[in-house]
């Protein structure tokens, strides 16, 4: 399964399921696929994420960046993408979508 994040603010971006449904949860916005937030609450989803991410170990990327191993890249690298999707939302006063 994979998840698109949309918003008109910014580009689509897709995640592997799995990832993108963690990532909602520490969002804390349920993790229901499809699903929403409206322009007002985007801003409280990025506050969440990042402090979720925040409290949790950063891992060093492996130095064998060429690995097939998709457990290789941890979940703060994951994040950026949604992260900058979240902040264009914030700046821009718009909703963010996700299927």
């Amino acid at each position: 399964m994979l998840i698109t994040f949309k918003t008109s603010a910014y580009a689509n971006i897709i995640m592997f399921g799995d990832i993108g449904l963690e990532l909602l949860e520490m969002m804390d916005f349920g993790k229901a696929v499809p699903g929403a937030i409206g322009a007002a609450d985007v801003s409280q989803a990025l506050e969440n994420l990042q402090r979720e991410l925040d409290r949790l170990p950063e891992q060093p990327q492996p130095a064998d960046v060429d690995s097939d191993d998709p457990s290789a890249i941890n979940l703060h690298t994951r994040a950026v993408p949604l992260i900058e999707l979240l902040r264009a939302a914030v700046d821009d006063e718009k909703a963010v979508r996700w299927e």
